[in-house]
């Protein structure tokens, strides 16, 4: 029997939340201008610098398109040597080699694309595993030290998961789906390897590659890894209701493709993509994992005997869109992971397996009740992961030095996640869920000041029944903002509710960030929703001040008060 289909699978069972599974229509299709420029300032006693990149590709799939020209790469000091190569996954190498570099030098790579998203029904009937696989493709079922696809825990587990597939999608969503709930994004894991996320959950875009392809490749699914570049330009999805808004960061990013003999080669982004990734998404470089698409960006140094500098690096990129259509809507399905997930329709054979709902918001407790609690038991909760002081301007390395002495330091994925929160005729808003009576002392929010002049309190909010703020009942003391501290990154900023004692009951509430005057500030998020709703973090605006708008990522803020008990 065939049917439409995105995600379903029987561990959902025993989750207290619906199925946050989007069907997606439309596309999108934008001619950009994009530039990366690399500045480097040699360290004293460099003896030869080498810088490698590749050249992007056009690539051409069933549901993202990349049409490439005008790649230009100019140097502000010509290099000694270039030289070109084309590895053994078909990527165009480029290394430029300076002998004895005395002041700094700079690459400007430049493009043209045209990027389209066509996110139209697919079909596919391809058998699980998928045979017969072509000789370049075979490749893509190896194992490695980041994607142990040979690992017996990843062989188990990929079998468990896969035990009720009757076709190569029905596994491969399946896989996924385990993914996205099981795994939360951190922007600093301890390690990028599959291993590590499968046993504590978490990881940046390397650990989701890595995770899934270790995944589908332990039961016979081909996957590669995909290198290159996101944007920040936001877009915005249609959904019953509201729309969502779908924003990744500007920098290096990390993602799939996945093998289908009726299909080719297919895009997912395995943090909340099946089928396709944005028109946001510049391609660059693959391979079996991120140790081996590790050539575009990565210097490479020798240095005479006894000196141990390091060269500063800085990378940035631009991007113009000269043009950019985007026509999507969402339909949201009664089945799938509880984190969000994005697909085309597509019609294959699968099986369809329900889950419970259940209720994830406690009962209130009446206001003559709260007053008989104890509240002695401080507590902290929230999205508190977020990497502290990191200046992401400056941020390269660690460097390691090979057996004959030459240094290397690859590019790296620790990009900013950040939203201009005190932009004029913009609120923003992020929900939490208290399990406990809580006496509230005071919210910290991970903000970045860059200047302007002004004023920046807390609000808080009830939850209006329906999953937006409702009544505002209590605003935190005002800061100026001479009163927030410079720093080169994020840090938090406490915002008090002393001396007024505010006490709530167990519910859902939002907490906003007011401002006055001309503050500029960003407010860091996590990608994906690590701890609330996926409807958890909206805004409004002069035109819409009904909190319409979701974000499909998480605000990183902090609850500190005294529990209650009885």
């Amino acid at each position: 029997m065939r049917k439409w289909v995105c995600v379903v699978f029987l561990l959902f069972v025993a989750l207290p939340c619906c199925a946050e599974n989007y069907l997606l229509n439309g596309g999108q299709a934008s001619e950009l201008h994009y530039t990366m420029v690399q500045e480097i300032v040699p360290a004293i006693g460099t003896k030869k610098l080498i810088v490698s990149y590749v050249v992007p590709q056009t690539f051409t799939s069933p549901s993202y398109n990349q049409f490439v020209e005008d790649f230009r790469v100019t140097f502000s000091v010509p290099p000694y040597a270039t030289k070109k190569r084309t590895d053994r996954r078909g990527n165009q190498v480029v290394e430029a080699t300076w002998d004895v570099p005395r002041v700094p030098i700079s690459l400007t790579i430049s493009l043209k694309a045209v990027n389209k998203t066509t996110l139209q029904p697919l079909e596919t009937d391809a058998s699980f595993p998928p045979t017969p696989l072509p000789d370049d493709v075979k490749p893509y079922l190896s194992a490695t030290r980041l994607a142990p696809s040979d690992n017996p825990q990843i062989i188990r587990m990929a079998k468990l998961l896969t035990s009720s597939a009757m076709t190569q999608f029905d596994a491969v969503q399946q896989i996924l789906a385990w993914v996205v709930d099981h795994m939360s994004y951190v922007l600093k894991p301890k390690s990028y390897s599959a291993i590590y996320s499968i046993r504590s959950g978490l990881g940046n875009c390397q650990n989701y590659s890595h995770v899934a392809a270790a995944l589908m490749r332990a039961v016979g699914i081909p996957v590669r890894i995909v290198n290159g570049v996101t944007l920040g330009e936001p877009y915005h999805v249609g959904v019953r209701g509201g729309r969502f808004t779908m924003r990744m960061a500007q920098g290096r990013h990390s993602w799939i493709e996945v093998y289908f003999p009726d299909l080719g080669w297919v895009p997912f982004d395995p943090q909340q993509m099946q089928l396709f990734v944005s028109n946001r998404f510049i391609r660059v470089e693959i391979g079996l994992d991120n140790e081996e698409t590790a050539a575009d960006g990565t210097i490479m140094w020798t240095r005479y005997r006894g000196t141990r500098g390091m060269p500063q690096f800085r990378e940035s990129i631009d991007v113009a869109f000269v043009s950019d259509e985007v026509n999507l809507s969402a339909e949201r399905q009664a089945y799938g992971p509880r984190k969000l997930l994005f697909s085309p329709p597509v019609e294959a054979f699968y099986t369809e397996v329900a889950f419970e709902h259940a209720e994830a918001v406690p009962p209130v407790v009446p206001a003559e009740e709260l007053k008989a609690y104890t509240y002695d038991e401080s507590v902290m909760l929230g999205n508190l992961e977020f990497p502290r002081g990191v200046d992401f301007v400056e941020t390269r390395g660690p460097a390691e030095e090979t057996e004959d002495g030459t240094m290397v330091m690859q590019k790296n994925f620790l990009v900013e996640t950040s939203e201009y929160v005190t932009t004029q005729g913009k609120k923003y808003a992020q929900t939490f869920i208290l399990e406990d009576p809580l006496r509230l002392e005071e919210v910290g929010l991970a903000l970045h000041k860059f200047g302007g002049e002004g004023q920046v309190w807390v609000e808080l909010f009830e939850d209006d029944g329906s999953g937006k703020p409702g009544e505002r009942l209590v605003a935190s003391e005002i800061l100026g903002l001479d009163n927030i501290p410079f720093s080169p990154g994020y840090d938090w900023v406490d915002f008090s509710f002393a001396p007024e004692t505010v006490t709530v009951s167990p519910g859902r509430y939002w907490i906003a960030l007011g401002y006055t005057g001309s503050p500029v500030v960003n407010w860091f998020f996590t990608y994906g929703k690590p701890v609330g709703p996926s409807d958890g973090t909206r805004y409004n605006t002069l035109f819409d001040e009904t909190w319409s708008s979701s974000l499909t990522y998480e605000f990183n803020y902090r609850i500190v008060g005294k529990k209650g008990r009885k």
